[in-house]
């Protein structure tokens, strides 16, 4: 993740977190408060600091 977290975070969850349909890295966009696949070209929301890994929620990317 190359973007700051924000402190309601904790770093250590969101290295934990992996993509549901790749289970591949994620990366911080602090701009759009969203974790990004990259590798599944989606993009997870952040709700009151809390990741929502849900595919059905999940934004395509491109």
């Amino acid at each position: 993740m190359n973007d700051v977290v924000p402190a309601q975070f904790d770093r250590r969850m969101l290295e934990a977190l992996v993509c549901p349909v790749t289970e591949g890295p994620l990366r911080y966009d602090a701009e759009h408060q969203e974790l990004i696949s990259d590798q599944g070209q989606l993009a997870f929301p952040i709700r009151d600091g809390i990741p929502i890994m849900l595919i059905s929620v999940a934004r395509p990317l491109g």
